[in-house]
């Protein structure tokens, strides 16, 4: 096994112009001396937990009693660093004592301090279009420009983990620039509810209960929904008696893959690859990102995603077994036929079950970085790693390949190239093996039944002999803005071609041409998507909508992690699991005919 050493650097802010998100910095030495002495940490205001946030954890222990030591030892770590004093700024990190807490309040102040020690490292933005972190309108535009981008040291971008699929951009958003300049609730687009919008029907909904005048009912959804644009991610807390059914499938994204819980995107990596910096005195700057994927708990269990089963081992999910219990923390005050500005809400104590029970809809198993490397050290790793030559996978071990081929060249994923021709593209993809239940012998014999129920609930990645079919083949085709208003909707293509699979053949393999790629004489980025047969994922359905004749859904069965959900209950749904290939970025040569 090899093991890099990293940390993860957890800049959030409410402010969307401020907020930058998680990025993971990991090294290729571990030795003393070739590694940082301490991790950087994003603002301690983040960090360090007012008393609120230690009975939150300690009401986490209780509803996950299994895993109380858990929630307790976070508390801990928290503590620890609101006891420990901020380093100096200006000073060096090289010469920074060890007993001081470094900061980095923005990507270029991380950046300079990791060209500061100098050592070989790379930083990935993760968990991207996860709303629970994310404001509402927060876009990756601000990233792109001189300053608060490394094109050297961030080069790979964490498209899916147990948080969700970070890939899929569409037009809508979770609030919008009014007329003013400030932030308001829009209208529902196509098949996606802003969950501001449905706050206003809730409070609609109960006012017309009560018996009110429809004149009042419309001001106070109208003062629901601005209320929960105001609260950015707390507005559920806006609404009194709020629980989680009450919300049905706001902020999803219906017809995106495994997608995060209120889905950002703006922050997604199609969205990322599309815009293009434009800074004074300098040329278009854009992002040239590498696809991973990760597991992405907080349970030392890496690589979760090989089985989809046993939910509450395998996931984030939390919450009380025990129904007395589970009613007593989620004790809420009366649903009342009004909204209420956060402040408010927060002085009368109104609870987060929103976001703590919803999230157990959207946890997944996560997904694996693939490298295409030439050999299995560290070295030979971290190169692929560096350019670019891996792929992501939703969990399963699919196998792809993709390539330029150009002049009897292959450019393999990841390749930046400029071509005088028609580019020439090949695919190729295999299904991950089927998966046997428990364990192998060598596993329980090395380790004894103990360890292997410690790490993996007993039930190990254990491959037969067959391998699951491909089903199709999808490119994507992405055109980078060359002016700052180009519409980025316009730009992106997903899918460009589908090719599908002969269920017959075990290797998936495609071959096709741009013919267009000349004409336009701009640069092109393509990747390819493996799509596998369906099998079952859990929360693939996250909210289990009950749709009526038109297609709304009318009511929720939510995947809970306390004694709502049965413990046999995986929350399975049927899904195509699938790899993405890191992308080609191609340029025609000048003047090429």
């Amino acid at each position: 096994m090899v093991s890099f050493l990293g940390w993860e650097w957890s800049q959030v802010n409410t402010d969307p112009r401020k907020h930058y998100g998680h990025k993971n910095v990991i090294f290729l030495d571990t030795q003393e001396g070739r590694v940082p002495t301490r991790a950087i940490a994003a603002p301690r205001e983040r960090l360090a937990q007012a008393p609120m946030g230690r009975v939150t954890q300690v009401m986490m222990s209780l509803m996950d009693f299994e895993n109380r030591d858990f929630y307790l030892g976070i508390q801990q770590y928290y503590d620890e660093i609101g006891e420990t004093p901020i380093c100096d700024p200006e000073t060096d990190s090289r010469a920074l004592p060890a007993d001081c807490l470094e900061v980095a309040a923005e990507p270029r102040q991380l950046f300079a301090k990791l060209d500061q020690w100098g050592f070989d490292s790379i930083v990935i933005p993760h968990g991207n279009s996860w709303g629970m972190n994310t404001p509402a309108s927060t876009r990756f535009d601000k990233q792109l420009n001189s300053q608060q981008h490394d094109p050297q040291r961030q080069i790979l971008f964490e498209i899916y983990s147990g948080h969700g699929n970070a890939e899929e951009y569409r037009k809508w958003r979770a609030a919008v620039k009014g007329a003013d300049g400030g932030l308001v609730c829009p209208a529902p687009f196509d098949d996606y509810m802003p969950c501001c919008h449905r706050a206003g029907q809730i409070i609609r909904q109960r006012c017309e209960a009560a018996g009110e005048s429809k004149a009042e009912c419309q001001r106070r959804e109208f003062e629901a929904r601005q209320n929960f644009v105001d609260a950015g991610n707390s507005g559920h807390l806006t609404v009194p008696g709020q629980q989680v059914v009450d919300w049905l499938n706001c902020g999803t994204c219906p017809d995106c893959f495994n997608e995060p819980m209120d889905h950002r995107p703006a922050a997604t990596a199609q969205y990322a690859l599309a815009i293009t910096g434009f800074e004074s005195g300098q040329g278009p700057l854009n992002f040239r990102f590498g696809f991973i994927g990760s597991s992405d708990n907080h349970r030392s269990q890496p690589g979760t995603g090989y089985k989809e089963e046993k939910r509450k081992f395998m996931t984030e999910s939390f919450g009380a077994d025990n129904p007395r219990l589970a009613r007593r923390i989620g004790d809420q005050r009366d649903a009342q036929p009004f909204s209420l500005p956060l402040d408010t809400a927060k002085n009368v104590g109104l609870q987060n079950a929103r976001n703590m029970g919803r999230q157990n809809s959207f946890w997944l198993t996560g997904g694996l970085v693939a490298t295409h490397s030439s050999g299995r050290d560290r070295h030979a790793i971290w190169d692929s790693l560096k350019r670019r030559e891996v792929y992501a996978t939703s969990g399963d071990r699919i196998l792809l390949w993709f390539d330029l081929l150009q002049e009897g060249q292959r450019h393999p994923m990841g390749s930046q190239v400029s071509v005088h021709a028609t580019p020439r593209f090949r695919v190729s993809a295999m299904g991950a093996f089927r998966q046997q239940p428990g364990c192998p012998d060598y596993a329980r014999r090395g380790m004894g039944a103990e360890r292997v129920a410690s790490l993996c609930g007993g039930e190990c990645y254990h491959p037969g002999d067959e391998r699951l079919r491909m089903d199709r083949i999808e490119i994507v085709r992405i055109r980078p803005q060359q002016v700052a208003d180009e519409a980025v909707d316009q730009l992106i293509e997903d899918p460009w071609k589908t090719f599908p699979c002969d269920p017959d053949t075990l290797e998936c393999v495609v071959e096709f041409d741009d013919e267009g790629f000349l004409e336009e004489q701009r640069e092109v980025i393509y990747y390819a998507r493996a799509v596998q047969e369906t099998t079952e994922m859990i929360n693939a359905d996250n909210l289990r909508c009950e749709y009526d004749a038109a297609g709304v859904c009318i009511a929720v069965n939510p995947c809970y992690g306390d004694f709502r959900t049965p413990a046999d209950d995986d929350c399975l749904a049927p899904a195509q699991q699938r790899a993405w290939s890191s992308p080609i970025f191609v340029a025609p040569v000048e003047g090429a005919p």
